[in-house]
């Protein structure tokens, strides 16, 4: 009985290491800034890399914060568009020299609810190669 409950705690000890120590994976991502809001456009993560890229200061945050107070008009327009129509907003920017790719997009909870909005920023090259995959069979 003893031994039993040893393997049950000793399992959940590991399974709780092994989540906690993935919970900042998104902070090894030298190039890939993640932004995240909830339901109501109020910001509830963002990664290392994106507040080197969003913010003045890396020791402040913008957590707890509206995103309609981060942007301009044309901007709030467009996260209402993607609210609304729950798909995302993709396009390609170049700034400091470097050209990367905004992938703005609605995330869904557990029940399939929608969640709030995630915004991915990452530095591609000026010139990358393209696979085509079509007819491969998957593993």
């Amino acid at each position: 009985m003893w031994y039993i409950l040893y393997c049950i705690l000793h399992s959940a000890y590991h399974n709780i290491y092994t989540i906690s120590s993935m919970d900042n994976w998104a902070d090894g991502l030298n190039e890939v800034a993640i932004t995240v809001t909830d339901e109501n456009g109020i910001f509830i993560d963002m990664n290392t890399h994106s507040k080197r890229v969003n913010l003045r200061d890396i020791t402040k945050t913008i957590v707890g914060k509206d995103i309609k107070n981060c942007h301009n008009e044309k901007s709030n327009q467009i996260i209402q568009q993607i609210i609304d129509s729950k798909t995302p907003n993709v396009y390609t920017i170049t700034k400091n020299g470097q050209k990367k790719l905004i992938y703005q997009t609605p995330w869904f909870n557990e029940n399939g609810s929608f969640g709030g909005l995630v915004e991915f920023s990452l530095v591609i090259p000026e010139k990358m190669p393209h696979y085509n995959r079509d007819g491969e069979k998957k593993v």
